[in-house]
């Protein structure tokens, strides 16, 4: 019994207070039968649980208080026999889900349950018969080996239990065993019996039971295996190129055993052997002639072998041995195709030649003969090239027949023959139809076979297959009657191929047809760069660069261009995938943007990097539209002033510019004939262009000479002699300042004296007053803004003295003669007003005269007697004017409070 089953019926004993002394037949409350069982599987099993005496007294159960458990299990009572008043027995097929223990049970009392005894139990199968038992005896140097190796099948069922294997022969009346595995053993003999038979077999035991095996009657002479071969030779002759001749040893003497062998071959690089038929070698031989074999091919050979008669095993193959043929003469031509390229303006093209190394060579290459043939003509030139691809040039108008031939040691192969119609030549019909797929991991061309081409003229298909990245070309042909290929080749996913299909009729090509595909297509690599080509006001230009054709990774759907501005909400357009400039409209002016193109293929998109622009705040053309047309009304206003000014031009110069008497011809100047003419420089000009000076006009009465006396007519006398006497000196003969016209005052004749004149004053104003009765003080002129040169009588200041005193004297200059006193009559004198500090250019100072009436007085040229002039023929039109003035006459009125506006002048005018 186990360990652990004695555990558990002390724990029982525990459980039920039995002292361990107690004897077997009070031990609990019974006992089941048997104890510790084993059993097999799907097989019925019958236990008994027989209560005790003192049992049935403590619990007061009987054998319907009896119930049996496997472990959780509860087994049914229609599994229940009952067999007296103390004793139950139970049957069950126990099977794998049945777990142990089994244990009997009681209610004690009616009420508690109680386990009375348990059992644990062993399941399994009994074990099978071995079948197939096999023996061999292993060779040894040159003899038998003592060991004898078998092995058997021990069958497929797991017998759970414990199992015994053994291994037995007999010799005779001796017995050799051994222990073995399930299925392998081993007998040593010390020494190999020949010649005699030896029974052998297996014993399989456990304890459910025992079996053995067949016997197996054999001579150890008959199952013998021998090591494999070890010294074979392979040799190589060169006046046989096909054969190679294998030579070996036996492994056993001929007297001993003779043997049969098995030899096999294969090209280095293949995983196919051939072997040479067993009837070829089942002698005792030591070598064999391989034949059949290839040219200049590296080959592996092996070799086995066993009894003559058949019996036994055979050994291991041998180690592989190596040697290669010797060389010939190609024989298969080599795969020859072209490839024409666009020609230039001149009558020649560049033609591509390329060709595939033919797979059976028979030797080392030493090169490739090509050999060009122009049309029918024998004119041909021949050269020798080491690679597998030549460009020639050829003539467009000629037809061209290429030959290539493969070159090596022992001669040349035969010629690979391709024919390159001339340009204008009408070429062939080609395949219809021709589409392209990828299945599996590789690419399926399918076409249709020309529709206009008689059946059987096309000798083959080529497939030309261009990786367009790369620019790199393969070619492959396929038998005429087929329609679809996979393409060979080692073909790249993301790489677009270009591929055509022509059909071959002989050595010429027909028309090619061509189809693009990916064997796998992902997104692009990289997005589109965009820039804006142009903006405006509410469009902008954009561009994008081509995706290059190594980034697209597959063929190219659409674009997708994104803008949004600040604040809103992204927009998209999708344009088609050959659309590189696209403008987009309706955009806000003055605002920036953010736009990238998103470039898609059939496997995904990318988006390209973020573009940021303005649009422009004025659309081209706007500015002009405001501006021009302001221009043209500026132009257009200037002109009509222009014409206006032209046609009113005498009204805007008798406002503007009213015409102002010549000073020249003024009488003023001789106003003071002793006064020496003085010859200043010219004064600063006072009144800049363009001021406006206010001219005022006051009448003067003619004096009375009846109220004058005698010195007051004399010194009037003298001033009006000086004055005409210095008829030139008169500075007084052009404009003041230019700007504004100024009136001037002019002197008549006694006799006209009743007469009023009106004339323009430049740089005064004259105020008439009664006669003082007192000799008039000395003239103070006050400073003028004009321009024009001052009389002498104020540029010279002891004139100023001698108008202003003349009864006292001083310096006076009165007429010498009696004639000069003649000349000038009596008249009214003039009398300076105080000196003026306001030097404002504005009105003119005031010049008070003397007189006891403020009658008007004349001042007429005409009428002064010889001193004066005439305005004369060539005398100028204000001089003219003037006299005209003086002759008709006016009364000006008085400008009452005129403001002071020129400086007190101290010298006289500059005399002109």
């Amino acid at each position: 019994m186990e360990f652990s089953q004695i555990m558990i019926l002390l724990l029982f004993v525990a459980q039920r207070n039995i002292p361990p002394a107690a004897s077997q037949h009070d031990f609990c409350c019974g006992k089941i039968v048997p104890e510790s069982p084993v059993i097999e599987l799907n097989t019925n099993f019958t236990a008994t649980c027989v209560l005790s005496e003192s049992g049935m007294l403590k619990t007061q159960a009987t054998a319907d208080d009896v119930f049996w458990r496997f472990k959780n299990y509860k087994i049914p009572r229609d599994h229940y026999t009952k067999i007296n008043s103390s004793a139950v027995s139970i049957t069950v097929n126990l099977t794998r889900e049945l777990e142990k223990p089994l244990t009997c049970n009681v209610l004690s009392h009616g009420q508690i349950e109680q386990v009375v005894y348990g059992i644990f139990f062993e399941t399994g199968y009994p074990p099978e018969k071995p079948q197939n038992l096999t023996c061999q005896v292993l060779q040894s140097g040159g003899s038998l080996s003592p060991l004898m190796q078998c092995s058997w099948d021990p069958g497929n069922r797991d017998p759970i239990l414990v199992t015994n294997y053994t291994l037995v022969a007999e010799k005779f009346s001796n017995k050799y065993s051994s222990q073995s595995t399930q299925n392998h053993g081993e007998l040593d003999f010390k020494v190999m019996p020949v010649f005699t038979y030896v029974s052998i077999w297996v014993e399989v035991e456990n304890r459910l039971g025992k079996v053995e095996s067949d016997k197996l009657r054999q001579d150890p002479l008959d199952i013998v295996k021998p090591q494999p071969l070890q010294n074979i030779k392979i040799t190589s002759e060169e006046a046989f190129p096909n054969t190679l001749l294998v030579e070996w040893s036996q492994p056993f003497p001929p007297e001993y055993m003779k043997m049969m062998y098995n030899v096999r071959y294969c090209a280095i690089g293949s995983d196919i052997w051939s072997e040479v038929p067993l009837d070829d070698t089942n002698s005792n031989i030591e070598s064999f002639r391989l034949q059949g074999l290839k040219p200049f091919t590296e080959y592996a050979v092996q070799v086995r072998c066993r009894k003559e008669d058949g019996r036994g095993y055979w050994s291991d193959w041998s180690p592989n041995v190596t040697a290669i043929t010797a060389e010939a003469a190609p024989s298969v031509k080599p795969d020859l195709w072209r490839v024409v390229l666009p020609g230039d303006e001149t009558n020649q093209r560049d033609v591509l030649l390329m060709w595939k190394e033919p797979p059976d060579i028979n030797g080392k290459i030493i090169g490739y003969e090509v050999k060009l043939i122009r049309g029918k003509d024998v004119e041909s030139r021949s050269f020798q090239i080491n690679g597998t691809n030549k460009m020639i040039l050829l003539q467009k108008d000629q037809d061209w027949t290429v030959e290539v031939s493969v070159v090596n040691s022992e001669g040349k192969s035969p010629k690979a023959s391709l024919v390159i119609p001339r340009a204008n030549q009408r070429e062939l019909p080609g395949v219809e139809d021709v589409g392209c797929s990828s299945q599996h991991g590789r690419l399926q061309v399918a076409w249709k076979p020309p529709s206009r081409v008689t059946p059987g003229r096309v000798a083959e298909y080529v497939i030309e297959v261009e990786c367009m990245s790369t620019k790199t070309v393969s070619w492959q042909r396929e038998n005429s009657f087929t329609n679809q290929a996979f393409v060979t080749g080692d073909l790249q996913p993301l790489k677009r191929y270009h591929i055509s299909v022509f059909p071959m009729y002989g050595n010429i090509a027909g028309t090619a047809r061509s189809v693009e595909a990916y064997l796998k297509q992902g997104p692009p690599s990289v997005g589109p760069s965009v820039f804006a080509k142009k903006r405006g006001k509410n469009e902008v230009e954009l561009q994008w660069e081509r995706i290059p054709l190594e980034s697209q990774n597959g063929f190219i759907t659409n674009y997708t261009i994104f803008y949004k501005s600040e604040g809103r909400l992204e927009k998209s357009i999708v344009v088609s995938p050959e659309t590189h400039m696209y403008t987009i409209r309706s955009l806000a002016s003055n605002s920036m943007y953010v736009v990238h193109v998103m470039v898609s293929t059939e496997a995904g998109s990318r988006n390209g990097t973020d573009f940021t622009f303005t649009t422009m705040k004025y659309a081209p053309g706007d500015i002009e539209a405001v501006v021009v047309p302001i221009c043209i009304g500026f132009l257009f206003l200037t002109v009509l002033i222009v014409l206006l000014c032209i046609n009113k031009k005498e009204t805007i110069k008798k406002h503007i510019w009213p015409q102002v008497p010549d000073p020249s011809n003024s009488t003023i100047g001789n106003w003071s004939p002793d006064s020496p003419t003085q010859h200043n420089p010219p004064k600063e000009q006072m009144c800049p262009e363009g001021s406006l000076i206010d001219v005022s006009v006051v009448e003067i009465d003619a004096y009375d000479k009846k109220s004058m006396g005698e010195e007051d007519k004399t010194s009037l006398s003298l001033r009006k002699g000086k004055y005409l006497s210095e008829e030139h000196s008169s500075g007084i003969g052009g404009s003041s300042c230019m700007s504004s016209p100024r009136q001037s005052v002019s002197d008549s004749d006694e006799g006209d004296s009743g007469q009023t004149i009106s004339s323009a004053v430049q740089y005064s104003t004259v105020v008439a007053s009664g006669y003082k009765g007192q000799v008039p003080a000395a003239p103070v002129f006050a400073r003028s803004e004009s321009t024009q040169p001052l009389l002498d009588s104020e540029e010279r200041p002891d004139d100023q003295h001698f108008y202003g005193n003349l009864r006292e004297g001083e310096s006076e200059r009165l007429p010498t003669t009696a004639s000069q006193a003649e000349e000038y009559p009596s008249r009214p004198y003039f009398k300076r007003a105080g000196t003026v500090n306001d030097t404002r250019p504005v009105k003119l100072h005031q010049i008070e005269i003397a007189g006891h009436s403020s009658g008007p007085l004349g001042f007429c040229p005409a009428e002064e007697g010889n001193r004066l002039e005439q305005p004369g023929e060539n005398s100028s039109p204000l001089a003219k004017d003037r006299s005209c003035d003086a002759v008709k006459g006016f009364t000006p009125k008085v400008e009452k409070s005129v403001p002071k506006s020129y400086m007190p002048q101290q010298n006289g005018y500059r005399p002109q």
